[in-house]
């Protein structure tokens, strides 16, 4: 065979090449140098960290012939004969296709046997979780005592789904997943001494792609040197790894930061064009934004930032950015995550994360130009109100003999309805226009329900109008939660004008009040109403018009009544 991957080419050979994991070779190195090996080994972790190469080279060092050492030689026929796999005494099982009972006992049969070649006899059984119930229970006697030139190790990626038995008869190695930083310095090595050009940030890119297995990140490797001619470019990078450009993301994150959609949207477009996928462009826009907070609260821990490059205008971009508002893009992006997977519309999910993306306002941020302007407008206009109920005067309080006003009742947190634009309503209300709308009530429910409005207009099935005035009515509703979901839906309250506008030719104003409230109110304001109209009869002097008012009061208070 003519060529070969590069991670078979480059595959460990000795202890000092199994990058990342000096917790397991330093252990393994100190237990061969005093001769203490172990009769069962178990290597666990994620795939490509190496757990079958450090078996095989522990295999060797076992056998080596200038045994004891802490490195196998390479050079020895009992070490060459192990890496070409000649000698019968190491042998390789894969338990995901012999994974039953007969391949254990066979096993259990052959390792009563001494060694032919080689002092020890060496049993790798890789993916060992896939083993049967009952091979496990084979393989445990002779995994417990097996013959003194006999020594197990099982590799797999799955420790909790093997037994408890077997593990405490092993002693086990954690493999950890392989820093980017690592696996950047080997693939360097690798391709200084194969004579490939590369640019660093290339290498970075396939590293942070490979996930912290170093067989993964060197077939992506091998995939960007065919693709790149002999020479690994950022380009060729992104384009095996499928990862984005962070270019991109900075720009993306930018107009994010700008609230500027259209810019959100713009980068978007050239992404997909590009042949992007939606889920790993989400993905790689989450732990842009991880990298970022962790740099803006931990930037000492380099090595905890998985996908970024620290170039200036990202950090420039950290700087900017708050804490506060990086949580809120994470917690968006995550559920727009988890949406995606149940969706075939991917990309519209994507386009609706990024506009709320921008309208998101955070405590304490400052108030862009447009905000601050239209805030100064809305202070002028406020401040003509006030001079011009100061010019025209402020009507006085009523007399100090009137009994305090009882106020509506509220229920905790509940809804509190507008006492004063509902007292105003009665004082200018009249029958002919309560008469009107209770005239045209039916019709105005009929057109919310033929107007896609059907589950709003269900919050009227139980209200009634109790009273109106020229421009404006009150609404009572039996159920205090029913009059706050109106009231708290602008749309709804404008289409409620528009169709009366319709109907009587008025734009009414629709206030909602509760059932319970509306007692309340209507009894304080006929009680306020007799106390003025016993106050305009004392200090009336013409008996025919103190009788005037006093037909007026009652006529006024019996509409309201």
């Amino acid at each position: 065979m003519g060529y070969q991957a590069l991670y078979r080419v480059w595959r460990p050979q000795v202890f000092e090449d199994v990058v990342g994991q000096e917790h397991v070779t330093k252990t393994l190195q100190n237990a061969l140098l005093q001769q203490k090996i172990s009769h069962a080994y178990l290597f666990s972790g994620p795939r490509g960290t190496g757990k079958t190469s450090a078996a095989k080279i522990l295999a060797k060092a076992v056998n080596c012939e200038r045994n004891p050492v802490i490195e196998p030689c390479n050079e020895c026929d009992a070490c060459k004969g192990i890496t070409n796999g000649s000698i019968p005494d190491v042998i390789e099982i894969d338990a995901a296709s012999n994974n039953g009972v007969e391949e254990i006992r066979d096993i259990r049969d052959k390792v009563k046997f001494a060694p032919n070649v080689v002092p020890f006899k060496v049993y790798i059984i890789d993916e060992v979780h896939m083993l049967s119930i009952g091979a496990f229970n084979a393989l445990l006697k002779t995994l417990e005592e097996p013959p003194k030139h006999v020594i197990f190790i099982l590799a797999t990626t799955e420790p909790h789904k093997i037994p408890l038995t077997i593990i405490s008869r092993c002693q086990r190695f954690d493999f950890k997943r392989i820093t980017s930083h690592d696996i950047t310095g080997r693939m360097a090595r690798i391709a200084k001494e194969s004579g490939i050009e590369f640019e660093e940030s290339a290498l970075n890119i396939i590293a942070r792609a490979a996930e912290g297995g170093m067989r993964d990140a060197l077939s992506l490797m091998d995939q960007a040197v065919s693709f790149g001619q002999e020479k690994i470019t950022i380009e060729d990078a992104l384009t095996v790894t499928g990862s984005i450009s962070q270019s991109y993301l900075n720009k993306l994150a930018q107009a994010i930061y700008e609230k500027n959609v259209a810019g959100a949207l713009h980068v978007f477009e050239e992404l997909l064009f590009q042949g992007k996928d939606p889920s790993r462009f989400v993905e790689d826009l989450i732990f842009y934004f991880r990298d970022m907070l962790l740099y803006k609260t931990a930037p000492a821990l380099e090595e905890a930032i998985e996908r970024v490059m620290l170039d200036e205008e990202f950090c420039q971009l950290s700087d900017e950015i708050s804490s506060e508002q990086i949580y809120e893009y994470i917690d968006i992006l995550n559920k727009t995550q988890q949406e995606m997977k149940f969706s075939n519309l991917a990309r519209i999910y994507l386009e609706v994360s990024f506009i709320k993306l921008c309208e998101i306002r955070i405590k304490n941020q400052p108030v862009s130009s447009p905000d601050m302007q239209q805030l100064l407008n809305q202070i002028e206009m406020l401040q003509k109100e006030v001079n011009e109920l100061k010019a025209n005067g402020i009507p006085e309080k009523q007399g100090t003999n009137q009994q305090p006003i009882k106020k509506a009742p509220r229920t905790g947190k509940g809804f509190r309805a507008q006492t004063g634009r509902i007292n105003d309503i009665l004082k200018e209300a009249t029958k002919q226009d309560l008469s009107l709308i209770k005239s045209r009530w039916g019709d105005m429910l009929s057109l919310l329900n033929d107007r896609q409005m059907r589950s709003q207009s269900a919050l009227l099935n139980e209200a009634e109008p109790v009273a109106a005035s020229m421009n404006s009515f009150v609404l009572k509703f039996k159920y205090e939660i029913h009059c706050q979901m109106a009231m708290e839906n602008q749309k709804f309250l404008e289409a409620i004008s528009m169709i009366l506008l319709e109907l009587t030719g008025i734009s009414y104003q629709m206030i909602g009040v509760p059932e319970n409230q509306w007692n309340s109110i209507r009894e304080n304001f006929i009680h306020n109403q007799k106390d003025v109209s016993q106050e305009n009869v004392k200090t009336t002097e013409d008996p025919l018009i103190s009788e005037a008012e006093k037909l007026v009061g009652a006529d006024l208070i019996e509409i309201r009544d």
